[in-house]
Parts: C-alpha cells; sequence; structure tokens
C-alpha cells in the first residue's frame, strides 16, 4: 500500500503548493488569525490518524481544571449535527462526537463543546455568563482562523513526521516546516524503555528549533476495566470469552498490550470512528464479553443490550519532564 501511495507524488506536489501558500497567507497576515485575552492551548499533530491526542488533551484538561474554568473545543468528529454544540455525558456520540462525549463523561467540572469553526466555538463559549477561563483546542493545529497562545504537537514514535509525506502519497496535513508554530512538540507512543540516545537522534531528525523543548510520552494503561456496573481487575476477564472490538486509527498497541497480560481474545476491528450499523450492532450483541476503547464505549454502550461490556483507560505517561511540561503550561495560563 505503501509504494501505491507514492504513486501519488505528482498529487502531494500539488497538494504542498496549495498548503505551504495557504500557511504563508496566514504567516504574512494576509489572512487573519484571531487571537484572544484568555489562554488557548491547541493540542494537535501534522498528520492524519492516531497520535494520542485525547489522552494529551486529558492531561492538560487534569493539570488544570482544579484551579481554573476550563472549556474544551473540538470539530465533533464523525457526528451527525452540526454548528455549534454544548455536550452533556447524557448525549449520544453521533450528535456530538465520541472523544467530546468521553471528555464530559469523565470530566464533569469542565465545559466541552463541539463546532467546526473555532472562532464562533470560542466566541461563543466566551459569551456564556459561566465563561471559561482557559480553552483546549482538540485537533485544531491546522485551523488558522485562530491562533492558540499555546501549541502541543504530536508526532507518533512509529510514524514520525520527519520521516513522512504530504497527502496523499503519505499521512501529513501540511508541510513539515508547520512544525515550527509550536511551542512544545511531544513524541507519543514511545517504547518505555526508548534510550536516552535514541531520544537524542529523534530530537535531531525532527529539525526542533532553539525555543522548541521535545518531551517523550508512552501510553499507560489502567489496571481496571470499566463496565456500567462498575471496575474490575482486567485478569478477572481471562476466564470469560473475550472478544476486543475497536474502532480506533491503530489498534496495534493495545491488541499487544492485552496480549502481553495473558489475556485471550479475539479482535473485531473497525475504522477510527466508526458509526456502528444496526446489522453489525445485532452480531456484537450475540459476544459473550466484548472489552473496547473508551472513546468506543461512549458509543457503543448505548447501542448494546448486552451487560458485560468493558473498556480500558489509557492515560499519557511520560518518560521524563512531566513536570518542566506541566510547569510550562502553567506559566503560559499564569500569564493572562
Amino acid at each position: 500500500m505503501r509504494k501505491l501511495r507514492l504513486l501519488l507524488f505528482p498529487v502531494a506536489g500539488i497538494y504542498y503548493l496549495v498548503t505551504l501558500t495557504r500557511n504563508k497567507l496566514y504567516d504574512t497576515g494576509i489572512f487573519k488569525s484571531k487571537k484572544y485575552d484568555i489562554p488557548v492551548i491547541c493540542v494537535g499533530n501534522l498528520s492524519v490518524g492516531g497520535t494520542g491526542k485525547s489522552p494529551m488533551t486529558e492531561f492538560v484538561v487534569r493539570l488544570l481544571h482544579h484551579d481554573y474554568n476550563v472549556a474544551t473545543l473540538s470539530r465533533g468528529y464523525g457526528r451527525k449535527t452540526k454548528g455549534y454544540l454544548d455536550v452533556h455525558p447524557e448525549n449520544q456520540a453521533t450528535m456530538v462526537g465520541d472523544e467530546p462525549l468521553q471528555f464530559a463523561q469523565k470530566f464533569k467540572n469542565i465545559q466541552v463543546a463541539v463546532c467546526e469553526d473555532r472562532q464562533t466555538g470560542i466566541q461563543t463559549l466566551l459569551s456564556k455568563v459561566n465563561a471559561p477561563e482557559v480553552v483546549v483546542l482538540d485537533d485544531a493545529y491546522q485551523h488558522r482562523k485562530v491562533e492558540a497562545g499555546f501549541y502541543i504537537l504530536l508526532t507518533a514514535y512509529s510514524d514520525l513526521y520527519s520521516n513522512d509525506f504530504l497527502l496523499p502519497a503519505g499521512n501529513l496535513r501540511e508541510p513539515r516546516a508547520g512544525a515550527s508554530r509550536a511551542d512544545v512538540i511531544v513524541v507519543t507512543k514511545c517504547p518505555e524503555n526508548l534510550s536516552s540516545q535514541e531520544q537524542a537522534s529523534i530530537v535531531d531528525s525532527l529539525n526542533v528549533n532553539k525555543t522548541q523543548q521535545v518531551y517523550f510520552s508512552t501510553i499507560s494503561y489502567d489496571e481496571m476495566v470499566y463496565s456500567a456496573l462498575g471496575p474490575v481487575p482486567l485478569n478477572r476477564l481471562k476466564v470469560k470469552k473475550v472478544t476486543l472490538v475497536t474502532g480506533i486509527a491503530n489498534p496495534k498497541p493495545l491488541s499487544a498490550y492485552l496480549a502481553s497480560q495473558g489475556l485471550s481474545f479475539s479482535h473485531e476491528a473497525y475504522g477510527d470512528h466508526h458509526n456502528f450499523t444496526s446489522s453489525e450492532i445485532e452480531i456484537l450483541d450475540t459476544l459473550d464479553c466484548i472489552l473496547t476503547t473508551e472513546k468506543d464505549y461512549v458509543r457503543l454502550r448505548p447501542l448494546l443490550k448486552m451487560s458485560d461490556l468493558y473498556y480500558l483507560p489509557i492515560k499519557a505517561q511520560f518518560l521524563d519532564g512531566e513536570e518542566l511540561l506541566s510547569e510550562e503550561i502553567k506559566n503560559f495560563v499564569s500569564s493572562f
């Protein structure tokens, strides 16, 4: 497949000129970006696919939500609605998107909203009586109509943007030079034993500027799995006939982790943000036990009749430098 995509380099050249021109028009001020009088933090990437934006967004929310009135603003990918919507825990994923719904169900004291136009979204949030003090933009790195004050750029260890090409020959949404807008770069989904030598090699390959700090994170899996009835230890599922059901960009790390824990399971893999059809739900309802991701759980739970439905939460865990990154973010927010 990769070789076939390389045949599309001529088309990628056209895409390069379009995205390069667009960025230049914003950089020179011909296209206008709007800045705000409150801290706006953007979590995003240069590529399509899973780089771990949701765990990183949750990391920022956890860091700030006890001290500030925090709002997250997402596009609401895969929803059937349009325009601005406030997201509440009782909403359906088809109406607001799975990741925003996950945020709303997990963090009860923050505001969660979706809107394709981030300017409209921020303005609507700020017009509220209980206006947020901090806005965290989920997946808005290319949404240049808004100029965030702090950019966190993610790139996956197994698919660094420095080794990738523009769409459709590769997975990049914009040229690699777009990384220069980031305040910090986080290499996600790293092996826990990543050596300092390899970290240094990766930093060199990313061609960062002198003001950018690079951090390395891995996926941390919860020791418990959760259902509507509450948490149970993961090893409790070993006596069940488990089917792993995923609708994420890259389920391989999850599958490998479960296998490393001695869990025997079959795997039903769907595309990222998959909207399950009625016939698929009928088939899934015949299974004995389903284990899924937290993002998929918020979509599946209202649709399935079965009771043995569990999800395994994940967090971003830094190999080192977590305190330094936390301090950078807090210093940015307190500067307003």
